[in-house]
């Protein structure tokens, strides 16, 4: 993704209305990081969800702000790691608490244990007590979504992100073949 950009393939096959309100986000970028703002991406796999959340993360880096990027399996998989040291573990929650924008891939790809719920729920609602930036993608909708990861954390992604933006369609990595 480090080429992503506004005017490159997948974005300029997308639907304008979706596009748009991704430039808006990015083009008012640090009023929303400062006011704990978010955006959340929903639909089928290849749809470009993974890519416009990181043209936001990207515009974030860009500002100058911090930026942390997890696939949320992989994310868990650290804190997991972290756990055999609290000092750790703390150390990371406060690094995931603190950055200006936290950019959650994937989330609902992981597997739904007690733990997993805690921890996501430690991560999102930290956050949003501090009032800080999420941007996550997901194939799941809201109600698909509150039976994944439980009703408090989509709740609480709900209020920071507002509506999910849609991408619905045909996966796009299995239509697209780069020109030889």
């Amino acid at each position: 993704y480090r080429d992503v950009a506004f005017d490159r393939f997948p974005v300029t096959e997308m639907e304008d209305a979706v596009v748009n309100v991704v430039r808006r986000f990015t083009h008012d970028i640090d009023r929303n990081l400062d006011e704990g703002r978010g955006i959340w991406f929903v639909g089928d796999v290849g749809t470009g969800k993974t890519t416009l959340a990181m043209l936001v993360s990207k515009a974030a880096l860009d500002a100058g702000r911090t930026v942390a990027i997890y696939s949320l399996p992989r994310l868990l998989n650290i804190v997991r790691e972290a756990i055999d040291s609290e000092e750790g573990k703390l150390e990371l929650l406060d690094r995931l608490a603190s950055v200006d924008l936290l950019h959650l891939d994937d989330v609902g790809a992981e597997n739904r244990t007690d733990w997993v719920l805690e921890q996501l729920y430690s991560i999102i609602n930290t956050r949003y007590e501090e009032e800080r930036s999420l941007v996550i993608t997901t194939n799941y909708q809201p109600d698909e979504l509150v039976k994944q990861i439980g009703e408090r954390t989509v709740s609480r992604i709900i209020e920071m992100c507002g509506d999910p933006i849609p991408l619905f369609g045909t996966d796009q990595r299995r239509e697209y073949r780069p020109a030889s």
